[in-house]
């Protein structure tokens, strides 16, 4: 398996050997280096870099992933360029509490249709095409922000621009065809983020945006409309950049690879149907509307919060508000690498309740903001409540890639999605009428994330078992081979169409923990009847 000479990506510079003394690096004598394989980055039998080297800009896999996180901080940007501005927008569109709720609800959820669709394409054609075009595609609706005039022009503009998030679904499926699932937590914690990080951006940038167009001489109210050129502007830039740069798989595009032969071309229908037929794929979906929901609807309101609640300037406000979107840097890095960290001792179990740990402990600490009465406790409650809340994100998509390896874009586009209905539903049920303050709205919220963090504790990996259960016992179901490869049928494997889900399953005997360690199947011994 780890023959490779004269594949796709043979032409890039040779392994020198030093890339682990400043990375995040495999080391698990389970996982089968490929050492014939010729990247910058030393790659395991899928051609994964083994290896998460952070300052490195190496071709394909460290490049895709500053691209893609980028890219989607960007549309973080423009999808919350509205909320540090909104005391100045409601004045002059005249928007009620009603109206600015609303608004908060239309723009995450634009993108529940547009990140299933984008599962689709990321499965079908490929994640640069999905990522390069959305970006380029919502930039118009960015712009058209400069010209609404009501109440009704400025809740359609942020649901057209809230479509942009999905490209959340490109970034985590890019980072799982890229990276060895020993490092995914990781990986996809910093991408997701770092670009997650655009909503703390745009609450500082818009706000010294409009100031210094008020300072060039325009109004108040002409002031915020050009401030949304800039991030216009933003998306135009990004698009051209990934359509350019990015690369869909380690040895190539997507397209090219199928007409090589080296991708199997697959079915809408038949990823569609082993995603939702997976129990656990809605189980994350409910997972993830209280952790990702959650950081949306508080990014919506955070600022206003302590605008109105404290009295404080507009931009002391945007301020305190940065810092819950800015603690993305790393607090889901942080969560993601806590489950990588996990799962060395105890596996995929040690995942679930890392899992459940740290997003119980978001929800908490959100009753706590909700109840807090001075300022000084309202910030420290609002940091320790965004750390669980991101971590939580971070920790969701360290397990989300294992899965299915067949229907990955689409699970990862539906858990995408129900990050933004859990947060339309937060919102509209606590922040888009008058029956609740915001910080009664914010408390029965953090009471919502802790019931609906419960779920975790059904999930089971026969081979790997679950939070309370051990793996199953059958020497046939309870192994990584028959899990992957039963998601194709006799017909498609007699055409070697699962040969990747078998490359996976090996890479993947890791999230067994410690008791795979002395058992480790040798990278050529993988049963060829699977």
């Amino acid at each position: 398996m780890g023959d490779s000479t004269g594949e796709p990506g043979s032409s890039m510079h040779g392994v020198t050997g030093r890339e682990q003394t400043f990375a995040f690096s495999v080391a698990s004598p389970i996982v089968p280096t490929d050492k014939t394989a010729k990247f910058d980055l030393p790659v395991d039998s899928e051609h994964k870099a083994t290896v998460f080297k952070l300052f490195s800009f190496a071709k394909p896999h460290m490049r895709t992933f500053h691209l893609s996180w980028i890219s989607f901080s960007t549309c973080f940007v423009s999808t919350f360029a509205a909320a540090p501005l909104v005391p100045i927008i409601r004045e002059n569109l005249n928007l009620t509490k009603q109206d600015i709720g609303n608004a908060g609800v239309a723009s995450v959820s634009g993108s529940i249709f547009s990140r299933l669709v984008m599962g689709a394409v990321c499965d079908l054609l490929g994640p640069r095409y999905g990522c390069a075009f959305l970006v380029m595609l919502s930039a118009p609706t960015v712009f058209s922000m400069s010209f609404v005039h009501d109440a009704g022009g400025f809740i359609t503009v942020r649901f057209m621009i809230g479509f942009c998030l999905a490209t959340f679904v490109s970034c985590q499926y890019w980072m799982s065809t890229m990276f060895n699932s020993q490092i995914i937590g990781l990986v996809n914690g910093t991408a997701a983020g770092w670009g997650n990080m655009g909503g703390g951006i745009t609450q500082l940038l818009m706000p010294i945006v409009y100031e210094i167009i008020r300072r060039c001489g325009a109004t108040a109210f002409t002031a915020w409309r050009i401030a949304f050129f800039v991030p216009g502007w933003l998306h135009i830039i990004m698009g051209v950049l990934v359509l350019n740069l990015g690369q869909d798989l380690p040895d190539g595009n997507r397209s090219a690879l199928e007409k090589k032969g080296e991708v199997a071309k697959d079915k809408f229908g038949k990823i569609m149907w082993y995603a939702v037929t997976n129990y656990r794929t809605w189980i994350f979906v409910l997972l993830y509307g209280y952790s990702m929901g959650v950081e949306l609807s508080t990014d919506n309101v955070i600022a206003e919060y302590f605008f109105d609640r404290f009295h404080l300037k507009l931009h002391t406000a945007g301020i305190i508000a940065a810092c819950f979107g800015m603690a993305n840097f790393f607090a889901r890095p942080a969560g993601g690498y806590a489950s990588d960290l996990a799962a060395r001792y105890f596996g995929m179990r040690g995942r679930l309740w890392a899992l459940w740990i740290i997003q119980t402990a978001g929800g908490l600490f959100c009753v706590w903001l909700g109840r807090a009465n001075t300022l000084v406790t309202a910030v420290v409650s609002m940091i320790l409540f965004s750390l669980g809340a991101q971590a939580a994100c971070g920790a969701t998509f360290a397990i989300v890639p294992f899965v299915s390896r067949r229907a990955l874009g689409i699970i990862s586009g539906l858990t995408g999605a129900g990050g933004n209905f859990g947060s339309g539903l937060t919102q509209l049920i606590f922040f888009s009428t008058s029956k609740f303050t915001t910080e009664q709205g914010i408390t029965w919220m953090g009471v919502m994330i802790v019931a609906c963090t419960l779920p975790v504790t059904l999930i089971h990996f026969p081979q790997w078992g679950s939070m309370f259960l051990p793996p199953s016992k059958d020497p046939v179901k309870g192994t990584e081979e028959h899990y992957y490869v039963s998601e194709w049928n006799e017909q498609e494997r007699e055409k070697n169409m699962h040969q990747g889900s078998l490359r996976f399953a090996e890479n993947a005997k890791s999230e067994g923990g410690r008791r795979v360690r002395s058992g480790a199947t040798p990278p050529g011994n993988t049963p060829n009847n699977v």
